[in-house]
């Protein structure tokens, strides 16, 4: 009986397998196919005039990135008084001019080994309510607003997909027209349970309004994002909303992470918002803060010092946040501006075991590494057994006298200027990172970080 059920099952799937070579050919596949079935496209491109609506199930799969390609005809053309959208509002959302649509509330659906591409609609894929979505060796390409586009995704695999110039912001972008939100290669609005993996995000455009964000989204809860090479100027963003163990980790980062929250934001039940770890960091202002919740460790942040516009973490906001954040282990090549800047009072901070170098910056940076509001709760402030190192320059460990009032102990430094201010007694013998830094980052490994260096494979 059991063999008989295994025949009878695989002899289901065949059946509901359809191979398609045309346009035509693959619109009456998905309109009058069956849940789950299996939709095979050959190499080729199939120009459609509306969306595609995949049901539950469904499984869209063409011949290889750049073989199969799913494209508009000229005359579908996205409104584009439509955007922005509203970001969380779907009930305002314009769907219609996304290549394909994931059917409300529908589960298992797979997309794979093809090609999306606009540019004269807004996106390539919309979702609303689905869980257990695969999209995975896609190339997603040139669209005026953003690439995968989905509110209240769950338990969904994204990975090893390209998103090349996948949207851009959008602002002035007919005359009378005025945005300023910026689309994302992902858009995830209430993403949970899901990996975001393997992905390569790039853009390759020149014009100043033409950047778009790599991930974003907004309310992100057990994440995993790793693995990820991201060349977009900002690479994450996760405002808002509370976000609860979010994890991003072996990516190569060249853009910000912008995590920021009014007050900090509330710490979940797992202690834990995010944690980034094993990571490459590429430009100086990394990370936008402030979060409550949140652990940095074990990163590589390395910078060109004449590209010295940011501090590594910046917190612009005014409301007072009650933390924690810990920084631990981290290696800090030519910080820009500073190590850490938070505008709003802050509390419960500790900065230990990382070795950071200080070099001359572009702009003759000669602001404390380290810049806090004057009422922060400082005795909740640890900075301990960091090796800092001032070479060929000279700056202050903070910016104001207040931040004395934090606990400064064991730690090795030269060249800081204001060392008088701190009871920071002998060095620790174990000062700086508790162990090597070595790790694999990037898609499928391709960057190798030992220590100070890193190396892509060849």
């Amino acid at each position: 009986m059991k063999h008989f059920l295994i025949a009878l099952l695989v002899s289901h799937s065949m059946a509901l397998a359809k191979t398609c070579t045309d346009a035509a050919s693959l619109v009456a596949a998905v309109t009058n196919g069956e849940e789950g079935s299996r939709i095979e496209l050959v190499a080729g491109t199939f120009a459609l005039r509306e969306p595609l609506v995949l049901k539950a199930g469904m499984q869209l799969i063409g011949k290889g990135m750049g073989k199969t390609i799913i494209t508009a005809v000229p005359e579908w053309r996205g409104n584009p008084k439509s955007l922005p959208d509203s970001e969380t509002d779907f009930r305002k959302f314009d769907r219609s001019a996304y290549l394909i649509h994931l059917a409300d509330k529908a589960s298992g659906i797979g997309i794979s080994q093809l090609s999306l591409t606009g540019p004269q609609v807004h996106g390539a894929i919309f979702g609303w309510e689905n869980a257990e979505f695969t999209l995975s060796f896609v190339e997603i390409s040139d669209f005026q607003y953003c690439g995968l586009r989905t509110y209240i995704t769950s338990k969904s695999k994204i990975h090893d997909c390209v998103f090349r110039d996948a949207g851009q912001r959008w602002e002035n972008g007919e005359p009378g027209l005025k945005g300023g939100i910026t689309g994302g290669g992902i858009f995830a609005i209430w993403i949970s349970d899901t990996e975001i993996s393997h992905n390569r995000f790039l853009h390759t455009k020149t014009a100043p309004n033409e950047h778009y964000y790599g991930i974003k989204g907004r309310e992100g809860r057990r994440l995993k994002i790793q693995h990820n090479t991201i060349e977009t100027n900002f690479s994450i963003e996760f405002p808002f909303e509370g976000d609860e163990d979010v994890e991003i980790s072996h990516n190569v980062l060249h853009g910000t992470v912008s995590i920021p929250k009014h007050a900090g934001g509330p710490v979940p039940k797992s202690g834990r918002t995010f944690h980034i770890h094993h990571n490459l960091f590429r430009d100086s202002y990394s990370i936008e803060f402030v979060r409550n919740g949140v652990e940095i460790d074990h990163n590589l942040f390395d910078f060109d010092s004449q590209k010295d516009h940011g501090n590594l973490i910046s917190g612009f906001g005014q409301a007072a946040a009650a933390g924690p954040a810990l920084f631990h282990n981290n290696l800090v090549n030519n910080p820009g501006r500073g190590v850490i800047w938070i505008n709003e009072p802050y509390n419960n901070l500790t900065v230990r075991n990382n070795h950071i170098i200080v070099r001359p910056t572009g702009n003759k940076r000669n602001e404390g590494l380290f810049g806090f509001h004057e009422s922060c709760d400082f005795p909740t402030f640890r900075f301990e057994n960091n090796i800092i190192e001032c070479l060929d320059t000279t700056r202050p460990l903070f910016r104001n006298d207040a931040s004395g009032k934090s606990t400064v102990k064991g730690n090795r430094w030269q060249g800081i200027t204001d060392e008088h201010r701190y009871q920071n007694g002998y060095a620790h013998p174990q000062a700086g990172l508790a162990a090597p830094l070595k790790f694999t980052c990037g898609v499928h490994e391709e960057t190798k970080v030992d220590g100070w260096k890193h190396s892509n494979k060849k």
